[in-house]
C-alpha cells in the first residue's frame, strides 16, 4: 500500500514531539511554529514544501527526501542531512540556526545558506558548487576535500577555509575573510 498525498495544505503551530507526523508524500504544505524537535521524520516525502519559524532540533530524518523544501528562520540544531535521499535533494536557508549540522559527502550544488549559523557545520566532501553563503556565520565550519568552485563567500562572517585541502576556483571572498584563509600557514597579517 502506497502513501497517501497530502498536498498544499498548512500546517500551523502543531507538535509532533510526542505524535509522529502521518507517514505520507507532502507537496506544496507549509509548516508554520511546528515543533519537530527529537521527532522521528524518516522516510517521509517532501516537494516543494515550506517549513516556518519551525523547531526540527535532532530530528531523525533518515531516508527523508527533501526536494526544492524552503527552510525559513527554523532551528536545525544537530540535523544530520547526509541521512536524507540523495536522489532530488535540493533545499535553501534563510535565517537558520544549523548549528552542529552535516552535509558530509552530499551533493548540493547551488544552495543558498542566507544570514544563517553554521557553527560548527561539517561539510566534509560535500559539492557546494555555485552556492552561496550571504551574511552566515562560519565559526567552526569544516570545509574539507569540498567543492567550493563558484561558491560565494563574499558576504560570509568567521571564514576559516584551507584552500590546500579545498576545491576553490572562482570562489568569491570578501578583503576581510583573507586571513581566514591564510591561517594555516600561521602569518602575520597587518
Amino acid at each position: 500500500m502506497g502513501l497517501s498525498f497530502v498536498i498544499d495544505k498548512e500546517f500551523i503551530g502543531k507538535d509532533y514531539t510526542q505524535n509522529k507526523l502521518a507517514k505520507a508524500e507532502y507537496e506544496g504544505c507549509i509548516f508554520i511554529e511546528c515543533k519537530f524537535n527529537g521527532a522521528f521524520l524518516d522516510n517521509q516525502y517532501f516537494t516543494d514544501c515550506t517549513f516556518k519559524n519551525c523547531d526540527l532540533t535532532n530530528a531523525n530524518i533518515s531516508h527523508t527526501t527533501l526536494n526544492s523544501v524552503v527552510f525559513e528562520e527554523c532551528k536545525l540544531v544537530g540535523i544530520q542531512f547526509e541521512n536524507t535521499n540523495s536522489m532530488l535533494c535540493s533545499f535553501s536557508f534563510t535565517k537558520c540556526n544549523l548549528h552542529l549540522a552535516s552535509f558530509n559527502r552530499m551533493q548540493i550544488p547551488k544552495t543558498d545558506f542566507k544570514d544563517c549559523n553554521l557553527n560548527g557545520v561539517d561539510f566534509t566532501n560535500t559539492n557546494l558548487e555555485g552556492s552561496i553563503f550571504s551574511g552566515s556565520n562560519l565559526k567552526n565550519t569544516i570545509f574539507e576535500s569540498s567543492n567550493l568552485k563558484l561558491v560565494d563567500f563574499s558576504a560570509a562572517l568567521e571564514v576559516v577555509i584551507d584552500p590546500t585541502v579545498n576545491t576553490m576556483l572562482k570562489a568569491k571572498f570578501s578583503m576581510n575573510s583573507l586571513p581566514g584563509l591564510l591561517q594555516k600557514f600561521n602569518l602575520q597579517i597587518e
